[in-house]
């Protein structure tokens, strides 16, 4: 049976610390020290759609078990309509997959997740613009903007991609669209306060938590950067 949470799914400035900065040794110890996040994101790839190779379902299903916060869970992989709909099942609170490894239509995976247990995010690489899948997101609840190439953490981030977090945030403004809009790569206190201002409403964040002293402490710090940059409605 999927295990429930108190946390609220809508809140601002939501902060997911990534679990590819933990030490992959002691995840539960690690899982532990971001008690005051609001997500875990877990980065599942398969050494296919990005050149490297971390979590699979096993991992994510032990995670899943001991996590004091619900678990975010992108997943760079190929096939994604064949494998996506287990981590839902495992009890994930958000499931994501990427535009570009997609077969199909996106939506009916979205539909499939939703059925699953689990919300649906749609990811787009820092090259793919929003566009195309204006329409496709009405069916998704979290769109997930790359501000670095996905497959490896402690890169740069890529300040052009902003863009698309603005448009994307103009269509929630509107009611075009009802989602989240999520950011991942990057982000650290020298980037998250131009990330709040273009709209960002969750926020992933590695080495700058994980590579804190006191993660916890780095949470709260973060969070009260993107509070502080929100645009004024």
């Amino acid at each position: 049976m999927a295990r429930t949470y108190d946390h609220p799914v809508s809140r601002r400035p939501m902060i997911a610390p990534s679990l590819l900065s933990a030490d992959f040794a002691r995840l539960a110890d690690e899982t532990a020290r971001i008690v005051d996040a609001d997500w875990a994101h877990v980065d599942v790839m398969d050494a296919h759609f990005v050149p490297n190779l971390t979590f699979g379902e096993p991992v994510v299903k032990a995670i899943q078990a001991v996590s004091p916060v619900p678990l975010d869970c992108h997943l760079m992989i190929d096939d994604p309509e064949r494998w996506a709909p287990a981590y839902a099942e495992l009890g994930a609170r958000n499931v994501t997959v990427h535009a570009e490894a997609c077969t199909g239509d996106p939506r009916d995976l979205a539909r499939t997740l939703r059925a699953a247990g689990s919300l649906a995010g749609l990811a787009i690489k820092p090259g793919t613009p929003l566009e195309p899948y204006k329409e496709v997101l009405r069916e998704f609840d979290t769109l997930l903007v790359m501000s670095v190439e996905p497959g490896f953490g402690g890169q740069s981030f890529m300040p052009e991609v902003l863009g698309k977090v603005r448009e994307a945030r103009r269509l929630v403004d509107t009611g075009h669209l009802q989602l989240l809009v999520e950011i991942d790569g990057g982000i650290n206190a020298d980037t998250i306060e131009a990330a709040a201002e273009a709209g960002v409403d969750m926020f992933v964040a590695g080495s700058a938590v994980y590579g804190a002293a006191d993660p916890g402490a780095a949470i709260a710090a973060l969070r009260a950067q993107a509070a502080h940059s929100f645009p004024t409605p």
